[in-house]
């Protein structure tokens, strides 16, 4: 809570895939948890790469989480499963619906330090909902940089890669089960696909 306002706040971390979002996140957590606040974690179910009821990071590194559905219901449902802590993570907000920024601004509100993370662009380079609404409500926003696995640069994109091969653009924006993988890529190294199929 800042403490001349008594107001909480809404922290955005940011970046493409690799960049170490969740492990910033989960470092913020411990630096709580040290400080002697309590702490409440939310993923979304769709996102279960690293077990059903934990944040996970690229590193190995996990915090305990409650699995929120990502739909409207699932989104407001989030204040009723506090009880009194006063920072409140949620990690993965790019699979959460838009309803997610009045949620976060009630949370701080009520006096909570929110702290969100999520990639901020779709494997087309195009804005992620709702991450470009949280990164403009929000009190602090940092945007993390990975390394292009192509040459070496700062990387801000996310190259999805379906059989090795770049996504075709009319492809969905979340995949679930299928087989693909993620690069980071730079601006001129990420590649999108368009035209007919072959």
């Amino acid at each position: 809570m800042h403490a001349i306002t008594n107001s909480g706040w809404v922290e955005v971390i940011t970046g493409c895939m690799f960049s170490g979002k969740t492990e910033e996140l989960l470092r913020r957590l411990r630096r709580a948890e040290i400080a002697g606040q309590d702490v409440a974690a939310f993923t979304p179910a769709i996102d279960d790469r690293y077990g059903e009821e934990s944040l996970g990071s690229h590193a190995g590194n996990e915090w305990t989480a409650t699995v929120v559905e990502n739909d409207p219901a699932g989104v407001h449902g989030i204040p009723d499963l506090l009880n009194g802590e006063e920072v409140v993570a949620i990690d993965e907000a790019n699979f959460f619906p838009e309803e997610l920024v009045p949620v976060c601004e009630d949370l701080a509100a009520d006096g909570r330090r929110v702290v969100v993370s999520g990639t901020d662009q779709t494997f087309r380079g195009e804005p992620f909902r709702p991450l470009p609404s949280l990164m403009a409500t929000a009190e602090y926003v940092e945007k993390l940089q990975a390394i292009c696995t192509v040459c070496g640069e700062p990387a801000t994109r996310n190259q999805r890669l379906i059989e090795g091969e770049p996504a075709h653009a009319d492809d969905p924006t979340i995949m679930v089960g299928a087989e693909e993988s993620y690069e980071a890529r730079c601006r001129d190294c990420h590649v999108l696909v368009t035209g007919e199929r072959s």
